[in-house]
């Protein structure tokens, strides 16, 4: 009887460790992302991070034949970085931006093999020079980045680095919780295409925008 009783009670501490390190790897993420929230809200910015749906609707929408760069801005905990990997993008070609010195070094270890540059979105060319050199060829940039929650003086600057680093024929993929289509980007980008990821949370609609031909913005 003592023998089986041990016998089960080690059948189950075998289980219970099984999945506590199944969970634990599961978790992690938004476990890193919540201490980061908490740690410094500004850094992050979104509420909760995408959804494995809304970054599969992101990275689809990249062409994995171009050898141009793809530049992931906010890569929070990595589910877009690893849609986008999934999607086809070689590693070497995929340049994550991340404020956030916790989520920065979270995406390092997840992901080894491609650029992770800590720092601020809105100074993407300085980034670029410091850590890689001259970037010239950018197929596309998919922002991770809550637009709209973000202060005012941040979008202008992030924007004007997508508009300055874009040339032709590169898009520029952002997501939005607010589901209404919005012409903001018209004098800059046109719209190529825009679908409603009903399965996020919460909804987020996707646009993916073209760059009609080369061009810098004006400093004013």
């Amino acid at each position: 009887m003592i023998s089986l009783l041990r016998h089960h009670f080690s059948d189950i501490f075998h289980h219970a460790e099984k999945y506590r390190k199944k969970y634990s790897t599961r978790f992690k993420p938004y476990l890193t992302f919540t201490k980061a929230t908490i740690s410094n809200p500004r850094a992050v910015g979104a509420a909760c991070p995408s959804s494995p749906f809304l970054a599969r609707a992101m990275s689809e929408q990249i062409d994995i034949n171009s050898d141009g760069y793809v530049i992931e801005l906010g890569g929070g905990t990595g589910m877009i970085t690893h849609a986008l990997l999934a999607h086809g993008v070689a590693p070497d070609k995929l340049i994550t931006v991340e404020f956030s010195p916790e989520l920065a070094q979270h995406l390092r270890e997840k992901f080894p093999n491609i650029h992770v540059l800590e720092g601020d979105a809105g100074q993407l060319d300085k980034l670029l020079k410091e850590h890689i050199g001259e970037v010239k060829n950018i197929h596309a940039i998919v922002s991770g980045l809550p637009l709209r929650s973000l202060p005012k003086p941040n979008v202008k600057a992030i924007k004007k680095q997508i508009h300055k680093l874009i040339g032709e024929k590169g898009l520029f993929i952002q997501f939005t919780y607010d589901l209404r289509l919005s012409s903001s980007q018209k004098k800059k980008f046109q719209l190529r295409k825009t679908r409603i990821v009903w399965r996020n949370i919460p909804p987020a609609r996707v646009n993916t925008y073209i760059s009609a031909y080369p061009r810098k913005l004006s400093e004013n």
